[in-house]
């Protein structure tokens, strides 16, 4: 064997060269595998069969001259079909390649796919290969130019949640044939938003290559926001503009570039956890075919083999076994050193961290193959940590540096705060500070909270102050899918209302949770639409509405919270005492003369312990050291509150915001006010007021 055929038999995966293409595919367990070739212009059609050689590592390879760019193919893997065993060979199913690096046709769960599940799991008779998904040879050369990750420091981070077609698809300013596409993400007017609102990161939904569901195609929905992923190195193919898979290909990288120049950082929401082909009932497409042994977690029992579900999907990927781990850590290399993007949010990253235990080890394969790898611990990487249906499944806190969390424990306080629960003003005050109770024991940086009020999974920040309930009827699961603990309010009127009482209260209670967002020590984490006052109509799991419920309305704006959004950006970026990369630790420093946080009663003495857990508490202060200190006034409560500043009448303070009013930056609506004098502040708002004047110093004890 020459030494070029060599390296592409050990490397799996379709690789272009000058003479024909190398391809090579993992499988332990299969007798046989052979390579289809089809026309790109009859992809129904197969021109030719190749049986592959087997060579180390259980690596299968062939090389077939004269091939290009845009080839397409599948595999056939040979070998027993032994289900007890988790063996579940059928030759009659293409499978795709599992480093295919594009995917083509309409990506949907057709019958066609699937293995009978009848008495003793017979496979299938039906060949499938006219029909099937098929994998594209791409051409890798791409010129990045003078293209620079933009490498924004975790405390200068806000991360924007948005979906790629979502997001685009009714902008008026996007060219009709781009909206909803990659090219529509790159368009200049939607990096122009993205810019002029304040945001450094776009975190995108799933873009790997995913599959609509069987079920939900029968219904007339499809899986719109694809974590249901098939194509761990594939861009999905309906989020491009272009039909041509290589075309595909470059479109992303080009919206990588173009996000890039505008220095927003890029970072995707990967599905490593399980994969679309779900339980034994589900469709054969690749790990399945190739080897459902080694790819996929199993248990063993006197009836055979059975998936693990700890995903709530069906199956989930062995991210502890070889190739299952070798498969994940090269998809991430790939889309860091090929596509270029910045960094990745795991969904249910507790799945990925299991050993093979299967139980989650901060010391386990996954976690440590990436901490020690030069190119992956060097980007963003974001855990949603935990999983479904395992006693160590939920995992705030526990995943090791260079981790960063979605930290749901934030999510639900602030939440409880707003919405006027009792007694949660303590638990409260610990979100605020970065939630130093559930990192600092475990020596992690303050900034290893992602903080976040609303995600694409619930209620949009709109609907969380509007409606009491969940209603998700459109899914068609007669309202039984989705969270029912979302510790919304729905302020006397469910869902939309003329009522201008209940209007105001809204925005304020929307403004108040926004301040509370972008002042907590942490990262701030938006969703697409909360700052233009976006609604799903009450429809908290809207995974399966790819229309008007869940995409922007670009026709229709909160005026007044888009700016209210855009001014608190501004205001973080200009105060560093609110982008700390440190806890707060409540000591006195000589520089300012102030601890770096006192918490403060509304008489003007300091808050004790014993008052933190008042459950009927409503109202305290936060006193911030900084250049000039500033305090944050809270009161959750249902009527206004007198508050006394802190220093004496030689201090003066001048308001920077006040969320109770509408226009919250227009400062004219309170006057500077002396310090030891009383101040009101209105129910369910936050008023920020900066030092203007004096020295303050405080003596005050409990």
């Amino acid at each position: 064997m020459s030494a070029n055929l060599a390296r592409f038999a050990s490397t799996p995966g379709a690789h272009l060269t000058p003479d024909g293409v190398h391809f090579t595919v993992f499988s332990r367990h299969a007798t046989a595998v052979d390579l289809c070739l089809y026309n790109a212009a009859s992809p129904g059609r197969e021109t030719g069969r190749i049986r592959l050689t087997r060579g180390e590592r259980d690596l299968w390879y062939a090389f077939v001259p004269g091939l290009k760019s845009g080839q397409l193919y599948g595999y056939r893997a040979h070998g027993p079909w032994m289900p007890q065993n988790a063996l579940r060979y059928n030759a009659n199913k293409l499978l795709l390649d599992p480093y295919a690096l594009a995917i083509s046709g309409k990506p949907d769960a057709r019958a066609s796919m699937h293995t009978p599940t009848g008495p003793g799991f017979f496979p299938g008779a039906h060949d499938n290969g006219p029909e099937a998904l098929k994998s594209a040879v791409i051409d890798r050369d791409y010129d990045w130019g003078d293209d620079k990750a933009p490498n924004i420091p975790w405390r200068d981070t806000v991360v924007y949640e948005m979906h790629v077609k979502g997001f685009t698809r009714t902008h008026p300013d996007v060219p009709a044939k781009l909206r909803g596409t990659y090219a529509g993400l790159a368009h200049p007017s939607a990096l122009k938003y993205l810019k002029d609102l304040g945001v450094t990161a776009v975190q995108l939904l799933p873009v790997h290559q995913h599959l609509d569901d069987q079920f939900l195609i029968e219904k007339g929905l499809t899986n719109y926001w694809g974590y249901n992923t098939i194509g761990f190195f594939a861009p999905h193919n309906e989020f491009a503009s272009a039909a041509d898979p290589q075309a595909q290909v470059r479109e992303f990288k080009d919206m990588v570039k173009a996000c890039h120049a505008a220095g927003l950082e890029v970072i995707l929401d990967v599905v490593y956890n399980h994969s679309a082909e779900g339980d034994e009932r589900g469709p054969m497409l690749m790990f399945r075919g190739f080897d459902d042994r080694l790819y996929y977690r199993h248990d063993f029992d006197e009836h055979g083999s059975n998936y693990i579900n700890i995903t709530g999907c069906g199956n989930a990927v062995d991210s502890a076994n070889g190739p299952g781990l070798k498969l994940v850590l090269d998809s991430l290399r790939y889309w860091v050193t090929e596509m270029r993007v910045d960094g990745f949010r795991f969904d249910l990253a507790v799945t990925v961290a299991r050993d093979e235990k299967d139980e989650f080890n901060v010391n386990g394969q996954f976690l440590t193959a990436v901490a020690q790898d030069p190119i992956l611990s060097q980007v963003k990487l974001i855990a949603e940590p935990w999983d479904i249906m395992r006693f160590d499944s939920y995992q705030v806190g526990a995943f090791p540096e260079p981790w960063r969390e979605l930290n749901g424990k934030y999510r639900d306080t602030v939440r409880r705060f707003w919405a006027g629960d009792e007694g949660s003003t303590a638990e409260f005050a610990k979100r605020f500070c970065g939630s130093q109770d559930v990192y600092g024991g475990n020596q992690r940086p303050a900034l290893s909270s992602i903080n976040f009020l609303t995600s694409h999974d619930g209620f949009t920040l709109l609907d969380l102050v509007s409606y009491a309930s969940k209603h998700n009827e459109a899914n068609g699961e007669e309202n039984r899918d989705g969270d029912n603990a979302n510790h919304s309010i729905s302020c006397g009127v469910e869902g939309p209302t003329n009522d201008l009482r209940v209007n105001r209260l809204r925005g304020r209670l929307r403004r108040s949770m926004f301040a509370t967002l972008l002042t907590s020590v942490g990262v701030p984490f938006i969703t697409a639409g909360d700052e233009r006052g976006r609604t799903q109509k009450g429809n908290n799991n809207a995974y399966c509405q790819d229309n008007e419920i869940s995409w922007l309305d670009w026709n229709t704006v909160d005026a007044e919270m888009l700016e209210f959004t855009r001014q608190m950006l501004a205001f973080r970026r200009a105060h560093p005492e609110f982008r700390r990369t440190e806890f707060f630790d409540g000591q006195w420093t000589p520089a300012t003369g102030l601890p770096d946080v006192a918490w403060l009663e509304g008489n003007g003495s300091l808050l004790c312990h014993d008052e933190w857990h008042d459950p009927a508490r409503t109202t305290f202060g936060a006193l911030i050291a900084g250049k000039p200190p500033m305090v944050l006034l809270f009161n959750r409560g249902d009527l206004p509150a007198p508050f006394i500043l802190p220093g004496t009448a030689g201090c003066t303070w001048s308001a920077v915001f006040d969320t109770a009013n509408s226009q919250s930056f227009d400062t004219q609506k309170i006057p500077p006010t002396a310090g030891g004098a009383n101040l009101t502040v209105n129910s369910h708002s936050v008023v920020c007021l900066k030092l203007s004047a004096g020295i303050l110093g405080l003596t005050m004890a409990c």
